[in-house]
C-alpha cells in the first residue's frame, strides 16, 4: 500500500509542476473535476 501512496504522490508533483500549478490551484481543479464527474455520473443514472 505505501507503494501506491508513494507513486500517487509522484505523479500529483509531476503534474503540478507540469501545469505549473499552485497548490491552492490543483485543490480548486481536483475539486471542479469532481463535481463535473458527479453531475455526469447522475445524468446517465
Amino acid at each position: 500500500m505505501k507503494k501506491l501512496i508513494d507513486k500517487h504522490k509522484t505523479f500529483i508533483n509531476w503534474y503540478q509542476k507540469k501545469f505549473k500549478l499552485s497548490d491552492y490551484q490543483l485543490l480548486w481543479l481536483v475539486f471542479f473535476k469532481g463535481v463535473l464527474i458527479t453531475i455526469i455520473f447522475f445524468k446517465i443514472f
